[in-house]
């Protein structure tokens, strides 16, 4: 099992939970098994997102989607996030 980790900023958590949610289903075509969000408790607006799958060439793969870029873009991602991939131990 492959986790993603994404770190960012969004301008504005409620309108960038509602493009995240509307992307399930492109999430799940691109190989996602699970995922969970979490906000920070400082700033509700820096969220880290986890999402598995099956291999790390499938997480690899959905980082480098187009489809996704879009879907940052347009749900208020500021900067550029900080991205790390761990496998389970």
């Amino acid at each position: 099992m492959t986790r993603l980790f994404v770190r960012h900023t969004v301008a504005d958590y409620s309108a960038w939970r509602k493009f995240y949610d509307a992307f399930d289903t492109e999430r799940r075509h691109l190989g996602v098994k699970a995922y969970g969000v979490y906000r920070s408790s400082e700033n509700g607006n820096d969220v880290t997102a986890w999402h598995d799958f099956e291999t790390t060439d499938q997480a690899k793969v959905f980082m480098g989607s187009d489809a996704l870029r879009h879907a940052m873009k347009n749900a208020g991602v500021q900067g550029a996030p900080s991205i790390w991939i761990a496998n389970e131990a």
